[in-house]
């Protein structure tokens, strides 16, 4: 996961010289500003968010709290966004690069348009749920277990009784922080209908540059797509499963698959891979790898946290501090396939912010969207169950060709399957996300199961239902956000394919890993990180690859 920078704007220095009217001028003299004051306190924000993370400690939350509250009272303040607003409105800024910076201050400032009372509210009570969601360990017969020794039940327990212990000690967080989401929920959308909209969500896409209309229109696209091939290699999963456990495919439970919310492909066939990392350093073998591909990354690792203790963040993300280089990651790593596609994700996210134009303004040194990094993220992030990355020399796991071979097409089904998988609980999320702020006053907990099986085809389990689905961490840390994962798969396949016919020139990706491949990190820092925020996403997208987003390389990929 992508922790984003708690201010996020974009900025540009016009050419000297150049002609430019007195309301350019004024806007030019206002970012100028507005960097100066936020610079510096955003990258104060994101390191006592990093100190939260990695401590747990109550006072870090607090001045967490205060930190951010004072940021959003400066995109909350009227005047200055009467100011963008008429400078919008009025056409009077011609110049391109200008005016897209226009466009993202706007939105940064129409979100924030909060009463002072209403905002010190939300920052209160996001501050208080992320800590309680962040220190919170659930509990197997009385002990207190992390996700790491959740993960490690759910995939290698053979005992049922222990494994839906485990399901259910991932999901207890929900309980414990359900009220209070959901009353963050509600001072969100009361926050989005004071600026016109209907709901956050709404709110939230429109900010971010898409459409509800775009969104839904891809989702039903891909669940056309991904439907039948889903059913086929689930029958084939549950019916594995089911001989494992001795039972029938119809009475597989939640906790039967290998993930908390089935959003992994369990390691059921002939291979599993985990048996090949785990006598291996994965820290090494991601190090070694992104040198490779001329992104080196040992500054980043330097700096990062990467192994699971008591009171700290129990999954993993990526940051960008200070937009001016220190970039680091938070990870829990054990020497498994999980977290070693974790690691190759998050520093795929890292190398995204260290290889910004160092040149360009700081507002100019983020993505051009939160989904093109989640697709960068992923483009690396697939090769942990990619063959030909598991026998390269370096970042691999040095195979021989026979046992490439002996796992290669394995590790490719695991790997389309996990994409179809993947599409699928998306699917989950977004739909889930956009009732639940439509009403959050509705049944949640039934709806969660509903959608659950529409979608993934998991049985509800027996009993009353719980509020377990406010245990997906999405929900606290980065509200209304998870539809860009699919974005970013969608994005990292198309990435892909333009890479591998345009750059190496090959027919197929047949063993493609971008092993020991240098021309891969210039092509990247050039097209894709260089440029930051510089263009709008689907512009970026254009420039790098030929053509704006284009679902049609993620089912030529993967759906089979």
């Amino acid at each position: 996961m992508k922790q984003l920078l708690i201010a996020s704007a974009s900025v540009l220095l016009l050419v000297a010289g150049c002609s430019r009217n007195v309301k350019e001028e004024q806007l030019q003299d206002f970012i100028d500003d507005h960097v100066a004051v936020v610079d510096p306190l955003s990258a104060k924000a994101n390191l006592t968010y990093w100190d939260a993370s990695t401590t747990g400690k109550p006072e870090d939350y607090d001045k967490l709290g205060k930190l951010q509250l004072e940021i959003r009272r400066i995109y909350s303040d009227p005047d200055d966004f009467a100011f963008l607003k008429e400078a919008k409105e009025s056409g009077a800024v011609k110049d391109a690069k200008l005016a897209r910076q226009l466009d993202k201050l706007h939105n940064a400032y129409l979100t924030n348009q909060i009463p002072p009372d209403l905002l010190k509210k939300l920052v209160d009570t996001d501050t208080e749920v992320q800590e309680k969601y962040n220190t919170y360990r659930g509990e197997i017969d009385g002990e207190k277990v992390t996700m790491s020794d959740i993960y490690t039940i759910m995939t290698t327990e053979r005992q049922v009784r222990k494994r839906e212990l485990a399901w259910r000690a991932s999901k207890q967080v929900g309980d414990v922080i359900v009220a209070d989401l959901i009353r963050l929920v509600k001072l969100r959308n009361q926050a989005a209908r004071k600026v016109g909209f209907e709901n956050y969500h709404t709110m939230s896409i429109v900010a971010g540059e898409q459409t509800i209309e775009q969104l839904d229109q891809i989702f039903t696209e891909l669940d056309n797509l991904t439907k039948g091939p889903f059913a086929k290699l689930k029958k084939e999963l549950d019916t594995i499963l089911a001989r494992s456990y001795g039972i029938a495919p119809k009475d597989l439970k939640p906790w039967h698959y290998h993930d908390p919310f089935f959003q992994r492909t369990p390691l059921v066939y002939e291979l599993d891979l985990d048996v090949y990392y785990k006598d291996k350093d994965i820290k090494e073998l991601a190090e070694e790898y992104y040198a490779s591909v001329g992104l080196p990354v040992d500054d980043i690792l330097a700096r990062s946290d990467l192994y699971d203790r008591e009171g700290k963040y129990p999954h993993a993300f990526s940051t960008d501090i200070d937009r001016h280089g220190d970039v680091r990651i938070l990870c829990n790593l054990q020497n498994t396939e999980r977290w070693t596609e974790t690691i190759l994700h998050e520093l795929g996210h890292a190398v995204y912010s260290k290889y910004h134009k160092a040149k360009e303004p700081w507002l100019f040194r983020e993505p051009a969207h939160s989904f093109t990094t989640e697709g960068i993220a992923m483009f690396f992030g697939r090769l942990s169950r990619n063959a030909a990355w598991m026998q390269s020399a370096k970042g691999g796991l040095g195979l021989t060709d026979a046992q490439r071979a002996e796992i290669e097409d394995i590790s490719f089904k695991y790997l389309q399957f996990q994409q179809i998988l993947f599409a699928r609980w998306d699917m989950v999320m977004y739909n889930f996300e956009k009732r639940l702020y439509a009403d959050p006053d509705q049944d949640l907990n039934n709806l969660w199961w509903r959608l659950v099986e529409k979608y993934q085809f998991v049985k509800k389990p027996p009993g009353p239902v719980d509020a377990g689905w406010a245990s997906k961490l999405h929900f606290t840390t980065a509200p209304c956000y998870y539809h860009n994962y699919m974005l970013g798969e969608l994005f990292a396949s198309q990435l892909h394919h333009y890479y591998v016919h345009n750059i190496m020139k090959l027919e197929s990706d047949k063993n493609v890993s971008y092993a020991n491949d240098k021309k891969l990190g210039r092509f990247l820092r050039k097209k894709v990180f260089g440029p930051g925020a510089k263009y709008h996403w689907n512009e970026m997208i254009e420039r790098a690859t030929g053509e704006p987003l284009n679902p049609k390389y993620f089912a030529e990929q993967f759906v089979k």
